[in-house]
């Protein structure tokens, strides 16, 4: 499971999104962005945040340290702005930290290029858990010390609202012609290579045991929360064999013939 920390301090909202996230502090003095049960897609939003985080992690990708960051609704009391009461109040439980990158910078293409390896693997991988928002229009990706970071993967595993087309949804192919790195002529095949015989049946069941009992409780169709976990599993597992060739909207030389950019619209 996820480290189990305490939010002892509201500091402000991040306006970013609908999902109004805010940036905590807690009882371990750490200081974390924090999202929130009862904000947007509720705790699908946040498993896919720890499913898809955790994972990236194990692959070798860097992102945010995750925790399972308690909150008290008293801690929002004293905020004077009603939307964030309202969410704060609403989100009283277990909800997600992710660790605050002081410094970083959201990702720009035209001014960070990357290599054609970074490229393809950041792009299969979204192609594995089928993220579709990391568009150059929203990257969702930050530039920290220099190197870059993969954040917000709320908007991934999309098959999880409706498990009844889980099974079809690990054969659909991914559209990248939006994506962020498309324009650096991403080498696909050598990251299906390196990565897709890491997404071992071990692996998943070691990433979904991350995620907090308390947000798997009460789903239609699932009798246990371990059943749960196993559902999150089989399109993983199921789709990284060979969704490499499946991504759809890069050209032979791996570009999308937009360059990603306002001139390609």
């Amino acid at each position: 499971m996820l480290k189990e920390v305490t939010a002892t301090r509201y500091i402000t909202p991040l306006r970013e999104g609908g999902s109004l996230p805010g940036l905590v502090e807690a009882d371990d003095l750490g200081t974390y962005v924090m999202k929130f049960t009862g904000a947007g897609q509720g705790r699908k939003t946040l498993i896919a945040e720890v499913v898809c985080g955790e994972l990236a992690g194990r692959l070798g990708f860097r992102t945010p340290g995750l925790v399972a960051l308690w909150l008290d609704p008293v801690l929002g009391l004293g905020e004077p702005e009603q939307q964030v009461q309202e969410l704060l109040r609403s989100s009283g439980g277990t909800n997600l930290g992710m660790d605050f990158l002081s410094g970083a910078l959201g990702y720009d293409p035209l001014a960070f290029p990357v290599n054609p390896e970074e490229a393809g693997r950041i792009i299969w991988f979204d192609a594995l858990v089928n993220n579709v928002d990391r568009s150059w229009r929203n990257p969702n990706l930050l530039v920290h010390q220099g190197e870059l970071w993969l954040i917000d993967h709320g908007a991934t595993m999309i098959w999880h609202h409706n498990w009844s087309s889980a099974e079809a949804a690990a054969a659909r192919p991914y559209d990248a012609s939006d994506h962020a790195l498309a324009r650096f002529a991403p080498d696909v095949a050598a990251a299906a290579a390196e990565l897709a015989p890491l997404v071992t049946e071990d692996l998943l069941a070691e990433v979904t045991a991350e995620i907090p009992d308390a947000w798997l409780a009460d789903e239609p169709g699932f009798d246990t929360a371990d059943d749960l976990r196993r559902a999150y599993a089989r399109p993983l597992l199921a789709r990284a064999a060979s969704v490499h060739q499946r991504i759809t909207g890069i050209g032979t030389n791996g570009t999308n013939g937009t360059n990603g950019t306002e001139e390609g619209k």
